[in-house]
């Protein structure tokens, strides 16, 4: 009778733990991965010098899916954490609209495209894209990019930290790709 007790026992617990790690639920707010890639490079594959300040210095072609619904607008955020000031910021470019999948390369640096996307000052103090430049080394760059439940109140120019706070709680997923590139 204790085992079958003790089994009986292990088994609900078992099938409770189950129920509580389970993934399959609709809230995507903190489960989501877009997937985002390049043409250019692979997942910690080196980035060619041509989107870098060795080269022509343009933003590579950049490609997403599996944006979940309710998504109404992109974010994408390109920094480097190895850079010997701390995190380096590359590129931020928001409010991209949900009816493009991709960024095709050399991303104009007007600060706001086409599209409507509006682009932020990255840490050269500069609007738009500037590419991987490190000082000595290989650096990891992350290509990180947000699917957002709205568009966001936000002007042309804004910095890393700004879009960040008014992204807070409107994140419905997230997805990146990291390159590196040496000296």
């Amino acid at each position: 009778m204790k085992i079958a007790r003790y089994l009986l026992c292990s088994i609900s617990i078992f099938i409770f733990l189950i129920g509580c790690n389970n993934n399959s639920g609709n809230d995507s707010r903190s489960k989501g991965v877009i997937s985002l890639e390049s043409s250019a490079f692979g997942e910690n594959e080196n980035i060619p010098s041509n989107f870098t300040c060795d080269g022509m210095d343009i933003s590579p072609p950049l490609l997403w899916s599996n944006l979940p619904n309710g998504t109404k607008s992109i974010a994408i955020i390109t920094d480097d954490p190895d850079a010997p000031v701390g995190t380096w910021v590359h590129w931020i470019i928001y409010n991209m609209p949900t009816t493009s999948n991709k960024l095709d390369e050399n991303v104009t640096r007007d600060r706001q495209l086409e599209n409507g996307a509006l682009q932020g000052r990255n840490d050269f103090g500069k609007i738009g894209y500037n590419g991987p430049c490190p000082p000595q080394g290989t650096h990891r760059y992350y290509y990180k990019i947000y699917a957002l439940d709205s568009m966001l109140n936000l002007v042309p120019g804004v910095n890393k930290e700004k879009l960040e706070n008014a992204m807070k709680g409107h994140i419905l997923a997230k997805g990146q790709l990291v390159g590196k590139y040496g000296r």
